[in-house]
């Protein structure tokens, strides 16, 4: 019932990942609007998308999700504005995170710093393929091998690990302070106008009343 009545195609699908239907104009007006309209506590609210925002400067590619939830559930921030926060993490703004993160880990560790960002996605790929060979290979003749494991680990992860700490920290504090008096201030707009709307359908019920009794 819920399927698409013409499903993409495989290249449809790569291509929405990287560019939205709409556009990443709309998607992000989409992710604000909601965040807007949340029903909670703008420093709640605020809180989760800090965490959304810390989060994309984690190697923990496809647990982002997860792990936002996670940490909003320790600090008690909304788990739906940091799910929505995850998306600062895209693809167009992955590679200036990953090479500032990878940069800032490798100065840290004293390790080379000039990683191509089309080294981290080989890396990532020949890794990810490797896994779960090596674990059919438990239940087969074949030989386990995590070379390619360990070296997206030992180029890839513990420096974008390392190295992103810090940015990810100080983009989390900046999500705060940015979207706190934002949010705060559209639920005290908001709440005017709905207060507003209350007083003229009040003020409208009250003189419907009076002509009723007028007329009787």
């Amino acid at each position: 019932m819920f399927k698409r009545r013409n499903p993409l195609t495989w290249l449809q699908t790569i291509g929405r990942f990287f560019w939205p239907k709409g556009g990443w104009r709309r998607a992000a007006s989409y992710i604000a609007h909601r965040l807007h309209r949340l029903p909670d506590n703008p420093k709640k609210i605020a809180r989760g998308v800090a965490v959304g925002v810390a989060v994309c400067f984690t190697p923990l590619f496809g647990l982002h999700f997860f792990t936002a939830i996670f940490i909003s559930i320790l600090i008690r921030g909304n788990i739906v504005a940091s799910l929505l926060a995850t998306f600062f993490g895209n693809p167009i703004t992955f590679p200036f995170i990953a090479a500032t993160c990878l940069y800032v880990g490798n100065v840290i560790l004293g390790t080379p710093h000039d990683i191509p960002i089309s080294e981290i996605f080989s890396a990532l790929g020949a890794a990810t393929a490797e896994i779960p060979r090596n674990i059919m290979a438990m239940f087969t003749d074949d030989v386990a091998r995590w070379g390619k494991v360990w070296r997206f680990y030992d180029r890839v992860f513990w420096p974008y690990l390392i190295g992103g700490i810090l940015p990810g920290i100080f983009a989390g504090f900046c999500a705060y302070f940015v979207s706190y008096p934002i949010i705060s201030a559209y639920q005290k707009r908001r709440r005017k106008k709905t207060q507003k709307r209350f007083e003229a359908m009040h003020t409208q019920a009250e003189n419907m009343a009076d002509d009723d009794n007028n007329k009787l």
